[in-house]
């Protein structure tokens, strides 16, 4: 939730607390990806570009591919109209998540080379460009963590400044995070995505 919704249910718990208990119960026969591909459509309906952005990461979360989110929005057409689905896809574009890019959305996940092992310093994060994605690296000898440099809130690329020793730190709403398991230690609640790795003659190789 957002700082001003924590406010709300701290100091007036006793009346919200019965509308989000509703909000659960709604869809309790639901599976969380159709659920949240549903408060998705809702949001793109109010336009409530926070919202929005929240229920689409979470969709992601929950195993909901790019097409299907761009597909349940063509499907509510009926209700949303073309300005609204409009509107949700200039928010996706501006997200800039590498899954919704055109040359991207329709391919087969697989492995991909990172960099050369040696390129990584023992118990040191480096920030690196991969294809489309930008990636933090973590190395403690040959155990190696590839993170999506986007925060798992609303998708904000971190960037290095961000890093001050094991810990990274969203400049937007300040989720942080241990570098060395990818865990949220402070205001979030999602750890950072983090990517199958192997070592292939002398070579990093990330799955996504």
């Amino acid at each position: 939730m957002s700082d001003a919704l924590n406010y709300l249910v701290t100091v007036r718990g006793d009346a919200l607390g019965h509308y989000f208990k509703f909000l659960k119960d709604a869809g309790k026969h639901l599976d969380p990806k159709t659920r949240n591909l549903i408060s998705v459509i809702s949001k793109v309906h109010s336009q409530t570009e926070g919202g929005f952005k929240q229920y689409l990461m979470r969709a992601l979360r929950e195993g909901a591919t790019p097409l299907e989110i761009i597909d349940a929005l063509v499907m509510a057409f009926p209700t949303l109209g073309l300005a609204k689905i409009v509107w949700a896809a200039e928010i996706i574009l501006e997200m800039d998540i590498p899954e919704f890019h055109p040359d991207m959305i329709n391919s087969q996940p697989g492995w991909h080379e990172v960099g050369s092992a040696d390129d990584f310093i023992d118990h040191e994060t480096k920030r690196i460009s991969c294809e489309t994605r930008e990636l933090f690296v973590y190395r403690s000898g040959s155990d190696f963590k590839v993170y999506d440099s986007r925060c798992p809130h609303q998708v904000t690329n971190i960037p290095h400044l961000a890093l001050q020793g094991n810990h990274l730190t969203c400049p937007k709403h300040h989720w942080k995070f241990d570098i060395t398991s990818g865990a949220c230690i402070e205001k979030g609640n999602q750890p950072l995505k983090a990517f199958q790795t192997k070592l292939e003659n002398g070579k990093l190789l990330a799955f996504w």
